[in-house]
């Protein structure tokens, strides 16, 4: 009998795609269990991050839109990734102390995962996955990702769209409207 160990990404795809964003568990970089659910009623903002690329300054961004949008509803969430490069090799704590003491991020971090290949996270699976919110690989470090406060994603910008830029910060604008 052949094995349908092929059918198992297209299937998870599917399922991931299916189930409500919220549903979908990750854990913070404490590895506290952790899902979009906890942030329901919230604009968010879902990045990719890495240590050790050219674009990490796009932390200083995102800590800014951090804290300008907080108080009305709005969170960053970094979700460190080494797929690209090996450009996020260190472990939780180091990748903690970085963001903090670096760039004094107070927006919440989760454990590293993988955006893109075999080992996709199911996050990323059901924003890129081929029946995905948004289909097509997450192209590099820092790809960003709106949630609007429904739980339900709203945009999508590349890596190299500066995180305060002005289409970025109009569909932040627009998703905190009430």
């Amino acid at each position: 009998m052949k094995s349908l160990s092929f059918l198992v990404p297209l299937v998870w795809a599917a399922v991931a795609h299916a189930a409500d964003l919220g549903s979908i568990p990750f854990k913070t970089i404490e590895g506290k269990p952790a899902s979009l659910a906890d942030y329901r009623g919230k604009v968010v903002l879902v990045v990719n991050t890495a240590s050790k690329c050219g674009l990490t300054p796009q932390y200083e961004a995102l800590e800014a839109l951090q804290k300008k949008y907080a108080e009305k509803g709005f969170t960053v969430i970094g979700f460190p990734c080494n797929d690209f490069g090996g450009q996020e090799p260190g472990t939780a704590g180091e990748i903690q102390t970085f963001c903090r003491t670096k760039y004094a991020v107070s927006f919440p971090l989760m454990e590293k995962v993988h955006v893109k290949g075999a080992e996709r996270h199911a996050l990323y699976t059901a924003l890129t996955g081929p029946e995905g919110a948004f289909p097509g690989e997450v192209k590099w470090n820092f790809g960003k990702f709106l949630i609007g406060k429904d739980g339900k994603p709203v945009a999508r910008f590349e890596p190299r769209q500066a995180p305060d830029s002005a289409e970025v910060t109009a569909a932040i604008e627009k998703a905190l409207a009430p």
